[in-house]
C-alpha cells in the first residue's frame, strides 16, 4: 500500500470519560510531527460536525494548552450520538474530498467503531482513498477485542473510591444501600465496586451484573441474609440488569439513533429495587438508592495513571498505523502482556467489523455466584485501576463499666 498525503481530521463520540483527551491530543501531536499529515484538523460534535462542516485548526493550538486539554475530562471537541445513514455517509465524503481530509481518527465506543464501519464502507465504494481509524474509549469496557478500554480503569477507580465512602456512611448509620451503575449489557464498571472490599466485612456485599438472570425474590433473600450478617447491606447493581426473559429491570423510554434505551439518565432503577426491599424485607428499618449515572463519567482527582498513560499512547499509536502504509482501516485495541512478569499494554489493530456494534461481556471466571465478583477480577483490574486507599479502623478497646447501666425512656 502506498503512502498517502493530506490532511488528518479527529472527531470524538458517545460518552465522555476522564482521560478521552489525551487520546485527542496523543492524535494531534503525532499527527503534527508527521511528514505525510499536512495539517490536522478536529470535527465539533463528531459526524455531526462534518456533516455540518464545523472544522477546527487543531495544529494551531499551543502546546501548553493541548497538555490541559489532556487532563481534562470529557470531550473537547464536543461528543455526538448520530448513526449515519447513506446519505450521511455521502456528504462526510464530500466534506473530506474539499479538505483534503486522508486520515479520519474516531474516538469512541462501539457504535462509534460502527460508525467508522460505515464510512470506510461507504469510501471503498466510490475508490477515495482514506486511512480511518476508529480510536478505543468508553467507560463500559465492552469493546470487542480489547483486553480493556481507555477510559475504564479511571471510572473504575471513581467507582471503587465512591463505594469504599459510601461503605463507610452505611456503617455508621446502617441499613440497606443500592448503588446503580452503568452498564447496559457487561458488568466491567459495576464489577469494579468489588475492589472497594479492603477489610473483612466490607461493602458491596452483593453485586448484580447484566451477565446474569436477575430474580427478584432471590434478591430480597440475599438483603436479608447480608442484615442479619452484618447487621447492614451494601448493593451494587448495573443499570442492565434484566429477568430471565431478558427484560429489563428498570428503564427510561427515551432511544437514541443507535437503537439503545435510556438507562443512565433515570433513577427508576433504584427507586423501584428500594421500594422492593422495603416491601419485602421486613429487617430492613432504613433503606436508600442512588443511581451514580453520569457522575462516573468525567471527574478530576481521581483518574488512573496507567489509563491516561495508555489513552494518550492509543493515539499515537492510531496515527503509527495509519501512516505505515500497512493498514488502510481498522480499530485499535489495548491488549494484555507483561515484562518480566509485570503487566504491560500491548497495542494492536482490529478489523472494523469485529468491533462494530458488538459487546464484550464480563468473562465466567471473572463472576462469582449469582451476585458477587471473583478474585480473579481483582487480580486482572488492580494494574490497571492502581493503588487505592485502605479505609482505617479503630481497635474498638472495651472501657470497663464503672456505673450502673440505666435504659432510658
Amino acid at each position: 500500500m502506498s503512502q498517502l498525503r493530506g490532511h488528518a481530521l479527529i472527531g470524538q463520540s458517545g460518552g465522555p470519560t476522564a482521560v478521552i483527551n489525551q487520546s485527542l491530543v496523543g492524535l494531534v501531536e503525532s499527527c503534527v510531527e508527521h511528514p505525510d499529515i499536512t495539517g490536522v484538523y478536529g470535527a465539533l460534535n463528531g459526524i455531526e460536525g462534518i456533516i455540518e462542516e464545523r472544522l477546527i485548526d487543531l495544529g494551531r493550538e499551543s502546546r501548553e494548552e493541548l497538555e490541559r486539554v489532556a487532563m481534562t475530562p470529557a470531550a473537547a471537541l464536543g461528543s455526538v450520538r448520530r448513526k449515519p445513514t447513506a446519505e450521511a455517509c455521502r456528504r462526510v465524503l464530500d466534506v473530506f474530498k474539499a479538505h483534503d481530509i486522508r486520515y479520519f481518527f474516531y474516538v469512541g465506543g462501539n457504535d462509534s467503531a460502527e460508525t467508522a464501519h460505515l464510512l470506510n464502507e461507504a469510501a471503498l465504494e466510490i475508490g477515495y482513498e482514506v486511512r480511518l481509524f476508529h480510536v478505543p474509549k468508553t467507560i463500559d469496557n465492552d469493546l470487542a477485542g480489547c483486553d480493556h478500554t481507555p477510559g475504564f480503569a479511571s471510572a473504575a477507580r471513581f467507582v471503587a473510591q465512591a463505594f469504599m465512602g459510601d461503605d463507610q456512611d452505611n456503617r455508621s448509620l446502617g441499613g440497606v444501600k443500592i448503588n446503580v451503575i452503568m452498564g447496559r449489557h457487561a458488568g466491567w464498571l459495576t464489577a469494579a465496586s468489588r475492589l472497594a472490599r479492603r477489610h473483612d466485612g466490607d461493602g458491596p456485599h452483593l453485586i448484580y451484573l447484566p451477565e446474569g438472570v436477575f430474580d427478584r425474590e432471590e434478591f430480597c433473600d440475599r438483603v436479608e441474609e447480608m442484615l442479619l450478617k452484618h447487621g447492614r447491606c451494601l448493593v451494587a447493581v448495573s443499570e442492565g440488569i434484566h429477568d430471565a426473559e431478558g427484560k429489563v429491570i428498570a428503564s427510561g423510554t427515551e432511544v437514541d439513533s443507535h437503537g439503545n434505551i435510556q438507562l443512565s439518565g433515570t433513577g427508576a432503577l433504584g427507586d423501584y429495587l428500594s421500594g422492593l426491599v422495603k416491601a419485602k424485607v421486613s429487617a430492613a428499618k432504613r433503606v436508600r438508592a442512588d443511581t451514580f449515572g453520569y457522575l462516573q463519567r468525567s471527574f478530576f482527582g481521581v483518574i488512573s495513571e496507567q489509563d491516561a498513560l495508555e489513552a494518550r499512547e492509543v493515539g499515537r499509536a492510531a496515527v503509527r498505523v495509519a501512516t505505515s502504509g500497512d493498514c488502510q482501516h481498522g480499530s485499535l485495541a489495548i491488549q494484555r502482556g507483561t515484562n518480566d512478569g509485570e503487566y504491560e499494554p500491548l497495542y494492536v489493530v482490529n478489523d472494523l467489523s469485529v468491533v462494530a456494534a458488538a459487546t464484550r461481556h464480563v468473562p465466567e471466571e471473572f463472576i462469582k455466584g449469582t451476585d458477587d465478583v471473583s478474585s480473579a477480577f481483582v487480580e486482572w483490574a488492580t494494574p490497571l485501576v492502581g493503588t487505592l486507599p485502605v479505609p482505617g479502623r479503630l481497635a474498638s478497646h472495651p472501657v470497663s463499666p464503672k456505673t450502673n447501666a440505666t435504659q432510658l425512656s
